[in-house]
């Protein structure tokens, strides 16, 4: 009797272990479906019989960071590194929880070794470029965000940042051509021509940026965020008309206008 039941429980430990397989098509799907509580679930009933599986272990980390679970996110990346410590998506992923916490220093490190475990993953590589912009190392971002240009050439923001690194090292006609290839993948113009502008004023380039939130406020008078960068920087080059639109802008609600109305002393 013993000797049956004993088989009879790994036959079902073998049916339920099949299931649980055959199911992770529709863990998938509720993942992909932004059904996430729904896929955690699931998931933490796969992975009572699959305890090493790292991909399962993976997405059950994305559902908590997309929920906002941060600390069971880490938990699940480090599980995934006790598994197989040459797990390149484990170190991005933690990397990138502490690049949102501005954690960028150990960010670096997790995002660099997650770098040479996966050298073609375009969101390893423009991760490592923003961080780089966060610890303010223009030119080794550039060089992380050029990489990711490689592997992902149409994606616009990648030409953004790069134009902010170019930018603070002084090099105005390359950050004018990165900022003009943004534009063009850009698929929103109209947010095109705003970015550019707030990215060009942040680096200092006035005239320009002038001309970005004059093309804005052209299709949209009422982009109160345009107003408010443009009376900004009329305000830093000397013009009055400046002043006038900041406080026009903060009157309307602008946060950014209020916070920069010293500027007209």
């Amino acid at each position: 009797m013993k000797r049956f039941l004993h088989k009879i429980t790994i036959l079902l430990i073998v049916i339920i272990s099949s299931s649980c397989a055959s199911n992770f098509q529709n863990i998938e799907h509720l993942y992909l479906s932004q059904k996430y509580q729904e896929a955690i679930s699931d998931l933490n009933e796969y992975l009572f019989f699959h305890v090493s599986d790292v991909k399962a272990f993976h997405m059950r980390a994305r559902c908590y960071e997309e929920i906002g679970r941060m600390d069971k996110a880490k938990q699940d990346y480090q599980r995934i590194l006790l598994i197989d410590d040459q797990y390149a998506q484990a170190y991005a992923g933690l990397g990138k929880i502490l690049f949102d916490e501005k954690n960028y220093k150990d960010a670096d490190l997790l995002l660099l070794r997650a770098a040479n475990l996966d050298p073609t993953d375009f969101e390893i590589f423009y991760l490592l470029g923003r961080n780089q912009l966060m610890l303010q190392d223009f030119k080794t971002a550039e060089q992380w965000l050029r990489r990711a240009a490689e592997i992902e050439p149409k994606y616009a923001k990648t030409y953004f940042y790069t134009g902010m690194a170019l930018a603070f090292q002084g090099d105005a006609l390359g950050s004018a051509a990165s900022f003009n290839s943004y534009i063009k993948y850009e698929p929103d113009h109209l947010i095109g021509r705003y970015n550019r502008g707030f990215a060009l004023m942040s680096a200092g380039y006035l005239p320009w940026a002038l001309e970005d939130f004059d093309a804005v406020l052209e299709q949209k008078p009422d982009h109160i965020e345009a107003l408010a960068r443009k009376g900004h920087c009329l305000a830093k080059m000397g013009n009055p008309e400046g002043c006038q639109m900041l406080q026009n802008a903060a009157t309307k609600g602008s946060d950014y206008a209020k916070s920069n109305l010293g500027e007209c002393g």
